[in-house]
């Protein structure tokens, strides 16, 4: 792979251009990164990136604000990865009309499926407002002071922009650790309806199995539209007189393929890393981050599948919720041997020693990176916060009834007369569709008991006395009684939170018990947070001057980005992994479900992968039907569903998931092994053709 020498110049550097490595801003794209980009195969100019009408960030989405998406057709057709459009499907799913199970195509737009609460968003415009804050004296505040500056700056910045479209939002957000602040405009579509998705067996073939793992075949793909004001084109609430939106610039889709070593562009919304992240940054995630997540999520994760194995509309209940909650479960298994197999901590501090030369040398921020003050806040922040985590697992988002008590203190909305505190009540809405009792109620009681084996013993909650003294140590029977006996479950029940009847209830105490403890845990971190923050900040900010001659980007905040590279493979257990899989590969797979349930599916996708012929849909080098391939590509949670570009800025895949050896890209790349792992969009189109029959849809798309 021939390189620039300033490329080659930067291998060392953190957050850097490292090879293939970056994920890039667009709006200020450093020419030298561009002139790489062109060097390995990009064709179209500067200006169709960002700055022109038709540039291809103009066809890419922040889908729902947690995925990435791309506008494939004139009618407002957006593709996204499967598991991106889970929680829509699994919403739509009933026993009867298993949508998750069986698959799903709206044959018209009448068909077509609205959504609550999802979106997509275009991104309109970014500037560099550093130097505005700046004058308004924002680096004589604290970090946590900033937060409440940077939202009064932003809803001022809003109303500027709102006065000019009503349809337009602003965001400001940090870059570079805090050193440098950009505003973006978006403008956000809401009414986003469901058009089609393939069988669960096919969305998310090899589950669990395969996730982070090569080679893959998962078809990992849905498809939603845009809906638009009839007058206007632009954004609108949901409404049945809403009509397609009509995009000026949509994404042509491929068929064309690629060949190894072809140039690839994912753009997206990358979730979060932290690649500017201290040793003593890196060895608090590995200890007090990842390793309580995965333990935590381990024991959950085999509750609830016993119960979604019993019981198939516990299973349509909690597909979203297992998928999402195991997702991170093996990212954080499997970040954390990266991180120990490579010796990354070692060589962050190898780095860091660098940076202390060359502060010795220079003076730069000389008093203020201070990298033994550094060590010593970490360590003193290490056990709270794993403490910390292991509460937010047990307790935040786990079970209705923890999630119910918790929220009572915390946020939710005091409806009734302000006037009249008598008369001021709260309400639960009536989410019953989207969970268990038998399975929340096993789940509680075994993370309770979990949490118990692993917190210092000063942040228990005061109920495990009550579990200890009433119940014996029983937790089964301790959350039964709750649950059976606390207002909070009853549904419709309006609470008045200022009768003293409430405050007895067993459920609103348990509450309260968890705040106290939560509040104890939070005080111990924001002792320590800001100052922390700041040498962070620091440190960043030693390392772009000392590396000032290079371009740098910044660390991933769910802003757009572009990374680019090439098609190919790695080294897997010492020999090459191959840069594609093939229908054969799948079909192989298939005839193994008997030994692994992830890898069932329906007679009609053996049929279908095993044909001898796939059409327009075979690769013309190869012969062969190609299902995902590799890149080199730089991403991490919150680019899937990215599209992946070649040369021209055509569609030739969706990004859905890294291999093994990119786990610890969040905060390191390694470009010998990471990888990004695409499903191939001929094989996207053919399950839409050969199984959903969805011609209309191959028509509206145009692939060439």
């Amino acid at each position: 792979m021939k390189k620039s020498t300033l490329i080659m110049a930067a291998m060392l550097s953190t957050a850097s251009v490292n090879a293939d490595e970056g994920m890039w801003m667009l709006y200020n794209l450093p020419q030298a990164v561009y002139n790489q980009m062109q060097a390995e195969g990009f064709t179209m100019p500067y200006d169709a990136l960002y700055n022109s009408d038709n540039a291809i960030k103009n066809v890419v989405v922040n889908f729902s604000g947690y995925c990435s998406g791309v506008v494939v057709s004139p009618d407002g057709l957006v593709f996204t990865n499967h598991h991106c459009g889970f929680e829509s499907i699994r919403s739509h799913s009933t026993v009867e009309h298993d949508y998750m199970l069986n698959g799903f195509y709206a044959k018209s737009f009448e068909e077509e499926l609205p959504n609550e609460n999802m979106f997509v968003s275009f991104m309109v415009e970014q500037k560099d407002i550093t130097e505005l804050l700046d004058k308004k004296g924002i680096n004589k505040l604290t970090p946590s002071e900033q937060v409440n500056f940077l939202d009064s700056i932003e809803n001022d910045m809003s109303k500027e922009v709102k006065a000019k479209d009503s349809t337009l939002r602003l965001e400001i957000k940090p870059y570079y650790e805090g050193n440098k602040y950009y505003a973006t405009t978006y403008r956000d579509f809401t009414d986003l309806r469901l058009v089609f998705t393939v069988p669960k067996s096919m969305g998310k073939f090899g589950g669990e199995t395969d996730n982070w793992m090569w080679p893959r075949q998962t078809c990992d793909f849905s498809v939603f539209r845009i809906y638009a004001d009839p007058k206007t084109n632009g954004p609108a609430a949901y409404s049945k007189d809403n009509v397609p939106y009509k995009p000026k610039h949509w994404s042509p889709v491929s068929l064309q393929g690629y060949k190894e070593g072809d140039f690839a562009m994912t753009m997206g919304y990358p979730g979060s890393t932290n690649r500017y992240l201290s040793s003593y940054g890196i060895r608090e995630r590995r200890d007090a981050e990842n390793a309580p997540r995965a333990q935590v999520r381990g024991v959950k994760q085999e509750v609830m599948l016993k119960h979604m194995r019993a019981d198939e509309a516990v299973r349509i209940k909690y597909d979203s919720k297992y998928a999402q909650s195991s997702n991170y479960w093996k990212n954080s298994i499997g970040m954390n041997k990266c991180i120990d197999s490579i010796g990354l901590i070692r060589q962050k501090a190898d780095y860091e020693e660098r940076v202390r030369r060359f502060q010795t040398f220079t003076n730069y921020l000389k008093g203020k990176l201070d990298f033994d003050l550094m060590k010593s806040l970490y360590d003193k922040r290490l056990v709270a916060r794993r403490n910390y985590m292991y509460f937010r697992e047990t307790f935040i988002r786990t079970n209705e009834l923890a999630d119910r008590a918790f929220k009572y203190h915390n946020g939710i909305e005091v409806k009734g007369p302000k006037k009249s505190k008598s008369k001021q009540y709260v309400e639960y809405d009536d989410n019953s569709d989207t969970w268990d009792a038998a399975l929340d109620k096993e789940v509680y009681a075994t993370l309770l008991k979990n949490y118990r084996e692993h917190v210092d013993a000063k942040y228990l909650p005061e109920f495990y006395q009550t579990i200890d003294n009433n119940y014996k140590g029983d937790y089964s029977k301790y959350v039964e009684d709750v649950w059976n006996n606390t207002v909070l479950m009853k549904s419709g029940e309006k609470i008045y939170i200022n009768k003293k009847i409430y405050a007895k209830d067993c459920g609103i105490k348990m509450g309260l018990d968890l705040t106290t403890v939560f509040g104890d845990l939070k005080n111990e971190l924001d002792k320590l947070n800001d100052s922390i923050e700041i040498q962070e900040r620091y440190l960043c900010d030693a390392i772009l001057r000392m590396e000032q001659e290079l371009p740098h980007y910044s660390d991933a905040n769910f802003t757009m980005r572009l990374s680019y590279g090439q098609v190919g493979g790695f080294n897997l257990n010492g020999k090459p992994s191959g840069y594609f899989t093939d229908a054969p590969s799948i079909v192989e797979k298939m005839k193994q479900s008997d030994k692994n349930f992830e890898y069932f599916a329906e007679p009609i996708m053996h049929e279908l992968m095993s044909a001898k012929d796939f059409g327009k849909y075979t690769d013309k080098n190869t012969g062969k039907m190609q299902l995902c391939f590799l890149t080199n590509n730089d991403i991490t949670g919150g680019n899937s569903g990215s599209p992946m570009f070649n040369g021209k800025g055509e569609l030739i895949g969706l990004a859905f998931d890294g291999n093994w050896d990119s786990l610890s890209s969040d905060i390191f790349f390694d470009n010998k092994l990471a990888r990004c792992i695409g499903v191939d969009i001929r094989y996207v189109l053919y399950l839409m053709d050969k199984w959903g029959h969805a011609d209309r849809l191959i028509k509206e798309i145009g692939a060439k």
